[in-house]
């Protein structure tokens, strides 16, 4: 079983050839149905690098299968580049959206992907340039390793004006005036689509340090507004994930663009009113509430497992009482949060001080 252009590169064999179908999916069922029977699977390079070969494998024995891999794609466009492999981003993009780019777009850094197929490429091109760095170096691999290997270098602007054929992928060497994403919690609120209902950003560098993700944990972030705090937990690690809980569906669909436009789409986004949306969830090893806080929002979270962080922020007095009382019930720490900006009055400056924030971080 493969793709028609690896079974093309074989030689005369008696052994049956079953082209791989389009979607991918749609092969596995194919491939389960021969569970018994000797099969080959020919995949590209190394199946569990941006490969097929997990996703094969996760329904078998270990005693039913074997890899042979062979060269990465990876592997092959550095030889070909000369490039440090350990120095560069390698994604695979052939079946992800090309905003996963969008944190690691910063001039002097070395990308490879893998690309759906040929037309993808112009894509890219077009994607990088409206980000501001249309004049980065792109170096076009295609059917490396094989009889149709070829190589084009240009810049990401002018993409477009050649054609490229699958299987692809493409060396990056980012250049360009377009703005890069911080690498630190506390990013601008204009990185954030929203309609004034946002963590600004210096509380919000305070509430993520209070967060304080680690590796392969879920955030719950309740009361979402313009989803800035789950957006930047993501941004911390690609092992962790995060679900956002908004009643307001405008909200919601802006949380969503903003996810997708910087590279984080595998938040999960939920409409509703929590406490009542909270159930059948997966369980956070951390939870944040940064609006819609009740008493029985907060008698919901004491039931969640022991470890479980909260850090709930409040601008209210009515707030402000109940987390008080929980306070001084469960313990955790009461902290005031307070900033002012400098503005003009008349011909000099004065302090402009925002509603002050109380922040509550307790462990279950």
């Amino acid at each position: 079983m493969g793709a028609a252009r690896h079974l093309s590169l074989l030689p005369d064999l008696s052994a049956k050839r079953v082209v791989w179908p389009v979607p991918f999916a749609d092969g596995i069922a194919l491939l389960m149905a021969r569970r018994g029977t000797p099969t080959v699977v020919l995949a590209s390079g190394d199946p569990f690098w941006f490969g097929a070969g997990a996703v094969l494998t996760r329904d078998l024995l270990p005693a039913e299968w074997r890899a042979l891999p062979g060269r990465s794609v990876f592997a092959l466009a550095a030889a070909r580049l000369g490039w440090a492999l350990e120095r560069s981003l390698c994604l695979g993009l052939h079946a992800a959206p090309l905003s996963r780019l969008r944190p690691h777009l910063a001039p002097g850094h070395q990308i490879i992907a893998t690309l759906r197929d040929g037309p993808a490429v112009a894509l890219l091109g077009a994607y990088l340039d409206g980000c501001g760095f249309g004049a980065s170096a792109c170096t076009v691999l295609e059917a490396l390793g094989g009889p149709r290997e070829r190589i084009t270098t240009c810049a990401a602007d002018a993409l477009a004006e050649y054609a490229f054929a699958h299987p692809v992928c493409v060396a990056i060497h980012v250049a360009g005036s377009g703005a890069a994403l911080p690498l630190a919690a506390g990013r601008a609120d204009d990185w954030f689509d929203h309609d004034g209902q946002i963590t600004k950003a210096p509380i919000r560098a305070m509430t993520l340090a209070a967060l304080a993700p680690r590796p392969f944990e879920h955030l719950w972030d309740i009361g979402g507004g313009s989803g800035s705090v789950a957006i930047e937990w993501l941004l911390s690690d690609p092992s962790l994930c995060a679900t956002c809980i908004e009643r307001s569906s405008d909200r919601a669909a802006r949380i969503r663009a903003n996810a997708d436009r910087l590279g984080v789409d595998r938040l999960s986004v939920i409409e509703g009113q929590a406490p009542d949306m909270l159930s059948g969830l997966d369980a956070p090893d951390a939870v944040f509430v940064g609006g819609g806080l009740s008493a029985a929002l907060l008698s919901h979270l004491e039931t969640l497992a022991p470890g479980t962080r909260l850090v709930i922020n409040s601008v209210t007095l009515e707030s402000d009482a109940l987390l008080a009382q929980n306070a001084a019930r469960l313990g955790g720490q009461l902290t005031r949060l307070e900033m002012a900006r400098a503005v003009p009055i008349g011909s000099r400056r004065g302090w402009r001080a925002a509603y002050p924030i109380t922040q509550w971080s307790h462990t279950l």
